[in-house]
């Protein structure tokens, strides 16, 4: 097994990465320092993986809430499932939620775990590799709102984060790329030697290949978790993980949430990243060539849909997190392997990267 420590002093918490956790009774519970816990989970994973993690719990008084399973449903309407479940059982402030899903139960468990009388302890179980990667480390949680994603939510630190490689072997092709497409930002942004080990080891990823899997899961998440302890908040240099979501978020609102998976949407939104440093001279043709070629053997679209103009599109992209006194900030890169959070643009030249992608549909 794996361990990994995102360092955030009294707030640190473990990281472990290998098959076969789920079922380890010992492994949970020293995590969870009270008597009751809540599981939330999905009807696509709860029916594959509830029973093993209920087993974890024996001795515990625990509960489960089963949510629909989907980016349509990540909503304060659903999330209302989970304070029910929490209000319906009199669970108290010592109690852990435990979220087992992907990105959308872990985000929505987080929040509410977050909020449910004013806080409460916070195990992640992700069952993706875009949750395994990504979205279970680094406290981020919260719903979308039809006017944007991601836009109500919390900073909030789980007490670990139990990551069994075996839950990928019932995930979908379409899910594995879309959890590829965060291991390739982690090369784009900041590590030239990981983006290198990808395009030589692309086919072993979609292949399942356990050892080269793992090895992609532990540096992505050391990555990220190096990230998050040098600024948990996003004041500074973890707005970089940020790279190609403003661009795929807007696609995903525009489309309508579950159309594109998130991690088809950052692929597209990164090569627009891409093509718009190289439009600005920043990052040669070779390089956003091969940034673009890597999405592509990931099976990941490359540019955005066709289905909306340049001026929908940057209306949908100013509302964004990333926006700070009306300037939107976009993460660039100025070669692979450096990346930048920036406002020194032009509107021709966001105009032009927006419009370059449009010109060809992308269907999934």
């Amino acid at each position: 097994m794996t361990t990994l420590t995102v360092d955030l002093g009294e707030r640190s918490y473990p990281i472990y990465i290998d098959g076969g956790l789920l079922g380890q009774a010992e492994l949970l519970q020293q995590h969870i320092p009270g008597n009751s816990a809540l599981i939330v989970s999905n009807e696509t994973v709860a029916p594959l993986y509830l029973e093993k993690t209920q087993s974890m719990l024996s001795g515990l008084k625990h509960q489960s809430v089963i949510l629909p399973d989907g980016e349509k449903y990540k909503n304060l309407e659903v999330l209302n499932q989970i304070y029910d479940g929490l209000l319906r059982n009199r669970f108290d402030r010592n109690t852990t939620v435990i979220a087992l899903g992907g990105g959308v139960v872990g985000d929505m468990a987080g929040f509410a775990a977050a909020s449910y009388q004013r806080g409460v302890h916070l195990v992640q179980i992700p069952t993706t590799l875009l949750s395994q990667v990504d979205s279970s480390v680094g406290g981020k949680t919260g719903v979308n709102h039809a006017l944007g994603k991601n836009m109500i939510g919390a900073f909030y630190q789980p007490r670990a984060v139990i990551a069994d490689t075996d839950t990928l072997d019932t995930l979908p092709d379409r899910e594995l790329s879309a959890g590829i497409a965060e291991i390739i930002k982690y090369g784009l942004i900041c590590d030239i030697d990981f983006f290198v080990w990808l395009e030589q080891n692309m086919q072993a990823l979609l292949d399942r290949d356990k050892k080269a899997l793992s090895h992609a899961i532990e540096v992505s998440c050391q990555t990220k978790a190096d990230i998050v302890a040098a600024d948990e908040r996003e004041s500074g240099k973890r707005a970089l993980l940020n790279l190609g979501h403003t661009f795929g978020h807007a696609i995903e609102n525009g489309l309508g949430y579950g159309e594109w998976l998130h991690g088809e949407a950052v692929a597209a939104g990164m090569c627009m990243a891409a093509i718009m440093s190289n439009q600005m001279g920043w990052m040669n043709n070779e390089e956003t060539s091969r940034c673009i070629n890597l999405i592509e053997q990931a099976k990941l679209p490359s540019k955005a849909p066709a289905l909306m103009s340049t001026k929908k599109f940057l209306q949908l992209m100013s509302v964004d997190k990333k926006v700070l006194d009306g300037v939107l900030r976009l993460v660039l890169m100025k070669g692979i392997g450096q990346s930048l959070v920036t406002d020194d643009y032009t509107a021709e030249d966001l105009n032009k990267a927006i419009e370059h992608s449009l010109t060809k549909s992308e269907t999934r």
